[in-house]
């Protein structure tokens, strides 16, 4: 161990900071992995969906992309076209 005072932060530090950079390495290349995998996927679906003449991903059928959001339980609970079962989830039951 150094003497000098010095030396001995300079001996304390090191460790910290070398620790630091190989945690930093590490999660940037977790996440750089992890971005690059989610690209190859989106585009394999892509082609996959090209493929089979299926619609981009993400994209809204013309007709239910101009409806307001709430409108379906506005109008009595029901289902339209392009809605899932998840946006009814929370919902009270339909009266009757």
């Amino acid at each position: 161990m150094p003497d000098s005072w010095w030396g001995n932060a300079i001996f304390s530090l090191v460790p910290t900071i070398v620790l630091g950079l190989i945690f930093w390495m590490v999660m940037r290349m977790i996440l750089r992995g992890d971005r690059t995998a989610r690209r190859e996927y989106d585009r394999i679906e892509a082609e996959e969906r090209a493929k089979l003449g299926l619609p981009v991903k993400g994209a809204a059928p013309a007709e239910t992309a101009s409806a307001p959001a709430g409108s379906a339980q506005a109008a009595g609970g029901e289902a339209m076209p392009g809605q899932r079962p998840e946006d009814f989830r929370d919902s009270a039951p339909p009266a009757g």
